[in-house]
C-alpha cells in the first residue's frame, strides 16, 4: 500500500506524541505538544525566510511552520529554510527524519546552544521558533560573558531562561519574529533578569505575550507563558504596546491529565493577535461565531479576562507579569 508523504509524516507525529506522552519527562526533551506549535507558528506567520530552532527537539517547529506554508498555498521548499541546533545525538535523528518522512530538508547540527552558535545566529534569522529547557543551572557563565548573543548582560542568577530568551532575540534579523515557550517565573524574575526584560522592552521587541494553562505537556503540569518577540514592529503604532492574552481557561479536556487547543479555539487565539496588528483574519476552522460576539465591530478591543494591551508606562507601573496574573478569567473549554 503506498502512503501518501504528508500521511506518513502524520503517523510519523502521531507516535512520537504518543512516544513522548509514555516516557513522560524523557519525552518531553524532544516533543512539544502540536496544538503549543501550532499557536507559535500561527501568530509569528512564517510565509517566508530563514526560520531557526536553537533547542530544535524532533523538529516540530519545523513541520508545522511548513504546513502553515503550504495551506496558504505556498511552497514550504521554495519559501523556507529550517535551521537547528540541539545537543542530543539521537534526537538529531530523530529530527532529521521527521523532516525526512515529511518531505523537509533542513541544517540540522548536533551541539551545545549556550556555548556554540552553530548556525552564526546573530541578526540572521526572520523566524525563531522554540521550547527551551526551563531553569537549568550550572551554565559556565565565563565561557559566554563575551559573546554577542547576550546583548543585555548575562544574568547574576544560576537559571539560563535569560540566556536563552537573548539567544532568540539576538537571532532575529531587523524584522524579524519569535515565538518561544517560557517558564511563569521568567515573567516575574527580579534582579538582573528583571534588567534584562525591562531592555527588551524598552528595545520595543516584545509583541504578545499568551498565558496558558496547565497540563498542556507531558513533562509538567504547571501552566507556562509563550512571548512573541516582534523586531519590525518598530514602526508601527504597536512599538510601546504589548498584547496580553490569557489563555488559561480556553482547551480542550483530552483526558484526566491532558489537555490542548481545538482548531476552532487556537483560531480564535491567533485571530485576537491579527486584530491587535491589523491584519486579516482566517476562519477557515470554525471562529467566526466566536470572533462576532467576543469583537462584533470586528476590531481589536480589551476583553477582561481574555485579552488588554498595554503601553510601556502601564507596564512599569503594574509590572511585567501583573499584567498577565491579573486577567479574569474567561473559560472556553470543551471535553
Amino acid at each position: 500500500m503506498d502512503i501518501e508523504g504528508d500521511a506518513f509524516g502524520k503517523i510519523y507525529e502521531y507516535f512520537l506524541g504518543k512516544f513522548a506522552m509514555s516516557e513522560g519527562q524523557k519525552g518531553g526533551e524532544f516533543f512539544t505538544p502540536t496544538s503549543i506549535v501550532k499557536l507559535i507558528v500561527e501568530i509569528i506567520e512564517p510565509y517566508h525566510g530563514r526560520i531557526y530552532d536553537p533547542a530544535c527537539g524532533s523538529g516540530g517547529m519545523f513541520v508545522q511552520s511548513a504546513r502553515f506554508v503550504k495551506n496558504h498555498k505556498k511552497n514550504p521548499g521554495a519559501e523556507i529554510s529550517v535551521y537547528g541546533e540541539e545537543k542530543t545525538t539521537e534526537t538529531v535523528r530523530l529530527c532529521k527524519m521527521n523532516l525526512a518522512v515529511h518531505g523537509l530538508s533542513g541544517d540540522i547540527r548536533e551541539g551545545n546552544t549556550y556555548y556554540e552558535d552553530i548556525h552564526k545566529s546573530v541578526g540572521r534569522f526572520s523566524f525563531v521558533m522554540a521550547n527551551p529547557p526551563f531553569n537549568v543551572d550550572r551554565v559556565d557563565k565565563e565561557r559566554i560573558k563575551d559573546d554577542p548573543r547576550f546583548p543585555f548582560g548575562i544574568p547574576k542568577p544560576d537559571n539560563a531562561n535569560y540566556l536563552w530568551i537573548q539567544v532568540f532575540y539576538s537571532a532575529l534579523n531587523e524584522s524579524g519574529r519569535a515565538g518561544f515557550i517560557m517558564a511563569n517565573s521568567a515573567s516575574d524574575a527580579r534582579g538582573s533578569e528583571q534588567d534584562i526584560r525591562k531592555g527588551l522592552i524598552e528595545a520595543g521587541a516584545v509583541d504578545v505575550m499568551v498565558a496558558v494553562g496547565s497540563n498542556f505537556f507531558y513533562t509538567v503540569t504547571l501552566p507556562c507563558t509563550l512571548w512573541f518577540l516582534d523586531k519590525g514592529k518598530k514602526n508601527t503604532d504597536r512599538s510601546y504596546k504589548i498584547l496580553f492574552i490569557d489563555a488559561r481557561h480556553i482547551y480542550r479536556q483530552i483526558d484526566r491529565a491532558h489537555r490542548d487547543f481545538l482548531p476552532d479555539q487556537l483560531e480564535l487565539l491567533a485571530n485576537i493577535v491579527r486584530l491587535y496588528r491589523g491584519e486579516e483574519l482566517e476562519t477557515t476552522n470554525g471562529s467566526t461565531e466566536m470572533l462576532k460576539e467576543k469583537f462584533p465591530d470586528g476590531e481589536y478591543t480589551d476583553i477582561p479576562g481574555m485579552c488588554r494591551v498595554a503601553t510601556l508606562s502601564e507596564i512599569e507601573a503594574d509590572q511585567f507579569y501583573e499584567l498577565v496574573k491579573k486577567k479574569s478569567r474567561s473559560k472556553i473549554s470543551r471535553s
